[in-house]
């Protein structure tokens, strides 16, 4: 797996390389890990590690951006298959390296970079420009990926909308980890620590940045009887806390910060409900995982999230401030019903199940190099 995003940052993507690197190797699958260097404190050991700089734009983010020896690396190793996460230097490298060995490639789809380009772009463009130039780039790395694979169907719509032509496009959903993530966990040190006792409690949880649009849940709290849980860290942070002091919610929003993998699942538990404001989302694991909590959830009315979520059945969507407020409202007051569905979705896609669909993109991968170059790997 070939990555532009791992230790010490933590994101979506991340979590999505472990739950697929801990799932593969359960079946006895060997996985090795390819990523930008950090400080020597953050590095892992048995992770082949690209020289890297820290990104300016985005703090806990690194770019490969000098030489290195990864492809004398990935001919000892002789993987069948490059896996690659993310879009940016790791997937021309990956590529290169995928080409120059032979070697079928795999790329995840995790992030819409035209949405994040506008808020961490070391160059400003105009938002139109900007896209374009995004999408010229994209399809000209998706159409040389034997297997591309999206998260959520709808994103696989979006990237053909764009013009992009890949080999193969699949939906493989990433898998929420059910055993880990489940109901019934102890909690009661959260709502003494939070000072939530005799509260409703709602949880957000996920990166503190700009295109997760928190904002609107904090909005949201000027007309709701609860406590939110801002959980996670990131660069929007201070501006959303000033926010919140500007509103006057100091006593209704508190930020925990960083929470580690083992906390995690206790937090979801202590909530009575899950909300998500960001359109930015291609799968949404976090609201996966409240589900699997058996919490019901509160999202966005777009891209992952409408895959996911039916309203009123598992859980419930708006589309803008107002709809945040009634959707939070009628989340709190959620039937049985809504529960024990949003249980059920989780279920449906936990990691067993999803592990069987990337080992087919795999082969399916495997079999695509092998006609394109009649006949196995150079």
């Amino acid at each position: 797996m070939m990555t532009d995003s791992y230790f010490p940052t933590r994101d979506g993507v991340v979590t999505s390389i472990c739950t697929i690197r801990e799932s593969l190797e359960e079946l006895g699958h060997e996985v090795f890990i390819i990523a930008p260097e950090p400080e020597p404190e953050f590095r892992e050991e048995g992770v082949y590690y690209f020289p890297s700089v820290r990104f300016r734009s985005y703090d806990g983010y690194y770019v490969p951006i000098f030489p290195s020896n990864k492809i004398e690396v990935l001919r000892e190793i002789d993987p069948d298959v490059i896996h690659i996460h993310g879009v940016a230097t790791m997937a021309l490298r990956g590529l290169v390296c995928g080409h120059t060995l032979g070697i079928p490639t795999v790329m995840t789809f995790h992030t819409m970079v035209d949405d994040a380009a506008k808020y961490y772009s070391p160059v400003k463009l105009p938002p139109e420009t900007m896209e374009r130039l995004v999408w010229m780039y994209l399809r000209q790395i998706l159409k040389r990926m034997d297997v591309v694979v999206t998260p959520t169907a709808c994103i696989g719509g979006e990237i053909e909308s764009h013009g992009a032509e890949c080999r193969n496009l699949v939906t493989v959903p990433t898998g929420a980890k059910t055993d880990v993530f489940r109901p019934g966990l102890p909690y009661d040190d959260i709502i003494g620590r939070y000072g939530l006792e005799g509260s409703k409690v709602i949880v957000h949880v996920g990166r503190v940045s700009y295109e997760k649009e928190i904002d609107m849940v904090i909005r949201a709290m000027r007309h709701i009887d609860a406590r939110l849980l801002i959980v996670g860290k990131g660069p929007a942070m201070a501006d959303l806390q000033g926010l919140v002091s500007e509103l006057g919610l100091d006593d209704r929003v508190t930020f925990t910060g960083f929470v580690s993998d083992e906390d995690l699942p206790r937090f979801y538990n202590a909530a009575d409900m899950v909300v998500s404001a960001s359109k930015f989302e291609t799968q949404g694991l976090t609201i996966l995982e409240a589900m699997a909590t058996g919490k019901p959830v509160a999202c966005r009315n777009g891209r992952a999230f409408a895959e996911i979520v039916t309203d009123g059945v598992n859980g419930y969507l708006f589309d803008d401030d107002d709809g945040c407020v009634d959707a939070i409202r009628r989340c709190l007051d959620a039937p049985d019903s809504v529960r024990e569905a949003s249980y059920a979705t989780a279920l449906e896609n936990s990691r067993s199940r999803s592990i069987e669909r990337y080992i087919a993109a795999y082969e399916l991968a495997i079999r695509t190099r092998a006609e394109r170059t009649g006949g196995g790997r150079r």
